[in-house]
């Protein structure tokens, strides 16, 4: 059974923080959330306790909760306590996903803990896993009044949808329209039914707690039994502390690697074994700008690279589970058939864009996209970032098969084929293709990881025909992307723009880190895109209307790349300062603004797997081991 007390959770010390921003136009800042989830989605959970974003049952799903993006329109569920001079704070139950909210005042402290379900057996298209969201609030002390708002808007709020009352205690949201036509909730408390919504005040004194559902599942029992509520949570827990324990990484900031760890598993799918980008859609760049995309699905490089970062701790399961996904994609293709850059986290290619021109967008920065059309785009990188994850995985985790070998042969022979095409790159520009160094450095990684490939494991291969194809793209960077002027690599071919997608040359072993060539261009990058330890991507028109921030993960390259050069002290003061702009929960979403604020969708795996890297790097430099 478990107790709840302030402070601790089964004698485990919480982490909390006081810092909190609250917008005058009613949207909290992005920063002002956590995240729970159950391996098949992710909710945002403010920290005045309100859930203002959720797709359900799936991570692209259409949404249950949108306010987020549209606070009239949107839909949350909401429940705060009344207390005066109430001072809310936030906290992860340590080494978990489980998301605490408390309300402190000198009157009263309540807390309210939401988590969802892990199905704890695996899973696949025949046995479908639970969907649920459980919200539990207790009264640690004092007397205290809370207040209960639940108003869905099923399929983005475009569904015609209404309530049927079953009881004081259950209640679902029908729809008629979208994949999702039923929606219950279940209370431990009275509720009304008010204009749609569902609304409830109840009062609990110390020790006293009250269990609220959500769900889809007709095989859930429809009363609310406590005493499962505290296995369910008991497993939960389990589950998530059992997970991180299996963590390697054992050197400094530990605690900072667990967490990213933790964000980068909830974004892993346990139905079909695929990583998403993030879990959300629609967050801008910039705030009124357009620059709002939607991430909720699988590229094949944001997943290699998550696969390469949780392989560094020790976790191989993982990519166990995304090879059997992407020999799937494979079997898909046709003859001389590309992999697409990226797919739903089923295994679907179909992604149109379409804009929901009835939500306003946060803070107004529309429109808001969902889908993405970026996923007809041709980026040659990808292939680099998947065979050196899939080489880590050979040499790490389990030998690859034959059969995925004969797939990764189809796709070498595809590069070698087409390297030297233009392409719109890992930035995914939308001003027209353009020969990029990036996309040559990652076809040579894909290449050079092939053929070690062929020779640790005997495989058969074109191994000539590869290396021709390794060397002529190692002299072409060196010869047609080197600008004497700026004493740099720079982002195309004979061009005059850095690029901070660089930053990877040394970090793929394409050159040394400590090579001259290199460090000038690291100076360069410094002079002209570094702004602290904030780092800009490029500079320049890119066929986008609007402007962004720092990009995080190009933060965490360039600590990275001071440590390989021996700059040590430096890197681990940058990191230390980077580590400052996370929120009070240690997320990091894929920008930062001028003031620090986050931008972008939100957590975002390719900031946490850099974080990941650059810690990794850093305590190997300050001779700690792993």
């Amino acid at each position: 059974m478990v107790s709840f007390h302030a402070g601790y959770v089964n004698g485990v010390r919480l982490r909390c923080d006081a810092r909190i921003v609250f917008m005058a136009d009613n949207y909290q800042p992005i920063e002002n959330y956590g995240v729970i989830g159950n391996l098949q989605t992710v909710a945002l959970v403010a920290i005045d306790g309100s859930i203002d974003f959720m797709c359900f049952p799936y991570f692209d799903s259409p949404t249950v909760f949108g306010a987020l993006l549209d606070h009239e329109r949107g839909g949350r569920f909401s429940i705060s306590a009344s207390l005066q001079n109430s001072r809310p704070k936030q906290m992860y139950i340590s080494n978990s996903n489980i998301l605490i909210t408390r309300f402190l005042s000198p009157d009263g402290v309540a807390e309210l803990v939401d988590f969802m379900p892990i199905s704890l057996e695996s899973t696949s298209d025949k046995s479908e896993p639970v969907h649920q969201l459980i919200r539990r609030v207790q009264c640690v002390r004092g007397e205290v009044k809370f207040k209960l708002s639940l108003d869905p808007r099923l399929d983005y709020g475009r569904a015609p949808q209404s309530i049927k009352r079953v009881s004081d205690h259950q209640v679902l949201f029908l729809a008629n329209s979208g994949p999702l036509r039923m929606l219950r909730f279940r209370s431990h408390c009275p509720v009304r039914v008010d204009d749609n919504k569902v609304t409830a005040e109840f009062v609990l004194r110390s020790g006293e707690t009250a269990l609220f559902s959500l769900d889809s599942d007709p095989e859930v029992p429809d009363e609310i039994d406590a005493n499962l509520a505290n296995t369910i949570f008991d497993n939960t827990l389990k589950f998530w502390q059992g997970w991180v324990s299996k963590s390697t990484y054992r050197g400094r900031w530990r605690e900072v690697v667990d967490r990213s760890a933790l964000v980068l598993k909830l974004l892993t799918s346990q139905k079909y074994g695929s990583i998403i980008a993030a879990p959300t859609f629609g967050l801008p760049e910039s705030i009124g700008g357009g620059r709002n995309w939607d991430y909720r699905y699988t590229w094949i490089r944001d997943a290699s690279f998550t696969l390469y970062a949780l392989s560094r701790l020790g976790f191989h399961a993982e990519s166990k589970a995304f090879m059997r996904w992407l020999e799937e994609r494979c079997r898909s293709l046709k003859q001389d058939e590309p992999l697409q850059i990226m797919y739903a986290a089923d295994g679907n290619p179909n992604l149109p864009e379409t804009v929901l021109s009835h939500w306003e967008g946060y803070r107004k920065s529309s429109p808001v996209r969902i889908g993405n059309g970026a996923a007809n785009h041709l980026q040659l990188d990808i292939y680099g970032e998947l065979l050196d994850s899939i080489y880590l995985y050979n040499k790490y985790g389990e030998a690859v098969s034959n059969d995925l070998w004969s797939h990764l042969v189809r796709l070498l022979n595809w590069v070698c084929k087409n390297w030297d095409q233009p392409d719109e790159g890992i930035w995914e520009v939308r001003g027209g293709k353009k020969e990029l160094l990036y996309s040559r450095l990652m076809c040579w990684v894909a290449i050079d990881r092939g053929l070690r490939l062929a020779d640790k494991r005997s495989f058969p291969a074109p191994v000539s025909d590869w290396k021709n194809v390794r060397d002529t793209i190692y002299n072409q960077i060196y010869h047609e992307f080197w600008n004497s002027d700026l004493h740099s690599f720079v982002q195309s071919r004979s061009g005059n723009t850095l690029d901070a997608a660089a930053l990877l040359a040394p970090l793929v072993r394409f050159i040394s880190p400590t090579d001259p060539r290199w460090l000038s261009t690291l100076k360069a990058i410094e002079t002209n895109l570094v702004d602290d330890s904030l780092v800009y991507r490029y500079r320049g028109d890119d066929g986008i209307e609007g402007s962004e921030g720092t990009f995080c993960m190009c933060s965490f390259w360039y600590i990275e790349c001071l440590a390989r050069a021996g700059e040590v002290p430096r890197a681990r003061f940058l990191f230390e300062k980077m580590l400052g702009y996370a929120n009070h929960l240690g997320l990091f979403a894929e920008e930062l603004g001028p003031s620090g604020e986050h931008l972008g969708n939100f957590p975002q795996a390719f900031t946490h797997l850099a974080l990941i890297s650059a810690a990794y790097e850093l305590n190997r430099q300050l001779g700690e081991g792993k």
